[in-house]
């Protein structure tokens, strides 16, 4: 059940911060933070566990699996399994939570209760999003993200706040509904295909169907992925949605919610339709590199500091869909590491903007010079974020990035090239980014406080992560390893005529309930 009490955990917490609220503003703040503190110690003990015992090297079990009926007369149960990739989004989640949660300590002044209900809560469905293998359950989940994040940004966005949540839900809510009928789509052709109606996702693996219907259930599943990634040309939702929202809303979103869309084309797009997504690989990829390099461009032609930080996003997101659709697994690998050190880089940058606008009340770069010479501390970690952004070597970003461009350059040597140019764009913006902020003379004399204990705290926490990835990325490639090599085993049907598919591995993790090990 420990699969089921992670989410549970969160949930309960969620509750207890917001019932809490009557007895003061502090009670929901250390609430939360105790109840992400005790999460990811059950993490980084599960982390540890596999590793002391080698669990990690086990190709035919998940690491965890919860199964059991829900409704039987749909054919949908309740089905969380973890496996590496899964474990390192988890963790993902639970430090960025901390973080959020720690960067809104004095940011926000009201109704605390309900703003860490909602915290608490998005976390609990992104965390149901990397465990659920049962589609109708994943569906769940993906939609329960929404409320909380409309209510986010809704309550505490800044000035355009109710046209920034209303195109964030038009977007995120008229995909997500295409990918509800997809779902359903692959439900009735396996049920009518095999006599077996099931949201099970090792059941649906190998569903047979003709390649037009594979196409429209993929692009269903794929437009949906898309937007949350997000992918050019259904971005547009992501500036407006970071600028207006406060710093906790940004994290969430940057860090995470983005990250769902890549984890579902990871878990659920590539292996389910292995053929479709082959034949979309060159426009989708192509999708990707304009989205590098376009992504890049804005972002250095902006000059609010969050929206800036807002098109980066889209910039570094577009190497993890170029590495999900070069399918090898030098590709994979550099598209987990983007995840994480993108998560905490970008997730970094908008808590510094956050604490910044606390300070001097503007986003505006034009309204900004001689900042370090006052908070030399925020601009020490504005500094360091900002290379990683840019893909300096020994920081994480540039580990993903460039396994990410090996394993493209294996697929196509002129797509490979072309997104290389997005390290030269983004050295550009975050030079500029520092350089416009940061440096220069102090020509509206600035008297600042600069980081106090608690902020200084987050950002070595953040700093360290990082740098760690940086230094040595082999404890995250190492946990993803096997995960990614049972994608891997797909890699074949990937590249084969839809004639010679082949079944799924018998006896993997993905070959259904019976064969993906024990629950725990």
């Amino acid at each position: 059940m420990i699969l089921a009490w992670l989410i549970l955990w969160l949930l309960a917490g969620g509750l207890v911060a917001w019932l809490s609220a009557c007895r003061g503003d502090a009670w929901p703040r250390w609430i939360s933070l105790i109840t992400l503190l005790v999460e990811l110690a059950v993490l980084a003990a599960l982390w540890t566990g596999y590793y002391a015992h080698g669990s990690l090297a086990a190709p035919e079990r998940w690491l965890a699996e919860l199964d059991l009926p829900w409704i039987p007369a749909l054919g949908a149960r309740i089905h969380l399994a973890l496996d590496g990739v899964g474990l390192l989004m988890l963790l993902l989640t639970n430090f960025l939570g901390i973080v959020a949660v720690a960067a809104s300590w004095r940011g926000i002044r009201y109704r605390t209760g309900f703003f860490h209900f909602n915290m608490l809560w998005i976390l609990a469905a992104i965390a149901g999003v990397f465990l659920a293998v049962d589609l109708f359950m994943f569906y769940f989940f993906w939609e329960l993200m929404l409320v909380p994040l409309y209510f986010v940004i809704g309550i505490w966005g800044h000035e355009n706040r109710v046209y920034a949540t209303l195109k964030f839900f038009i977007f995120t809510q008229a995909s997500s509904l295409l990918m509800l009928v997809a779902i359903l789509g692959l439900y009735f052709v396996h049920g009518r295909a095999t006599g077996v109606y099931t949201f099970d996702y090792g059941g649906l693996l190998g569903t047979p169907m003709s390649s037009f219907t594979e196409m429209v259930l993929m692009l269903g599943f794929f437009v949906a992925f898309a937007v949350k990634l997000p992918a050019l040309p259904v971005h547009t939702w992501l500036p407006d949605a970071h600028t207006e929202a406060p710093t906790a809303g940004s994290v969430h979103l940057a860090g995470l919610v983005l990250k769902v869309g890549a984890f579902g084309m990871l878990r659920f797009l590539v292996p389910l339709f292995p053929h479709a997504a082959s034949r979309f690989a060159l426009p989708a990829m192509l999708l990707a590199v304009a989205g590098i390099i376009y992504g890049a461009l804005l972002a250095f032609a902006q000059t609010d500091l969050k929206r800036m930080v807002a098109y980066t996003s889209i910039s570094h997101m577009g190497f993890v869909l170029l590495g999900i659709f070069a399918w090898n697994q030098l590709a994979l690998q550099g598209v987990v590491v983007v995840m994480i050190a993108h998560g905490v880089s970008t997730g970094a940058l908008f808590v510094i903007v956050g604490d910044l606008q606390d300070r001097i009340h503007t986003r505006d770069l034009d309204r900004m010079s001689g900042l370090w010479s006052v908070m030399p501390r925020m601009g020490g970690a504005a500094m360091l974020f900002a290379l990683a952004s840019l893909g300096l070597p020994g920081l994480g970003n540039f580990v993903g990035e460039f396994l990410v461009l090996i394993g493209v350059y294996q697929v196509s040597i002129p797509l490979a090239a072309l997104a290389s140019l997005g390290f030269i764009v983004s050295t550009v913006y975050a030079l500029w980014l520092v350089e416009r902020a940061f440096l220069g003379r102090n020509l509206n004399k600035w008297r600042l406080p600069d980081y106090n204990l608690r902020e200084s705290t987050v950002m070595a926490a953040m700093i360290a992560v990082i740098t760690a990835l940086g230094i040595y990325p082999q404890p995250v490639l190492g946990t993803a390893r096997v995960a990614l090599e049972k994608l891997g085993r797909y890699a074949a049907a990937y590249h084969q005529p839809a004639a010679a598919r082949p079944a799924p591995p018998a006896g993997s993790a993905h070959a259904g309930r019976d064969g993906a090990g024990g629950s725990s």
